[in-house]
């Protein structure tokens, strides 16, 4: 039997949705700009693992 690995724990923050893109508008010649903008509670990995992880760190 082999070891299960429990589901990444999805940020409350971005809900599992770490990147997402921001469009400025469009210019003139009909073409959109966006900007990409990562959740910065999980530093756009989508998971609470990194922040899990730092908690041991700091305690140990």
């Amino acid at each position: 039997m082999m070891p299960q690995t429990p589901p990444a724990r999805v940020c409350s923050h971005c809900d599992g949705f770490p990147i997402v893109h921001i469009t400025t508008g469009t210019t003139q010649d009909g073409q959109r700009r966006t900007l990409a903008a990562t959740c910065p509670a999980c530093k756009g990995t989508g998971s609470n693992t990194a922040r899990i992880m730092r908690r041991a760190e700091v305690s140990a």
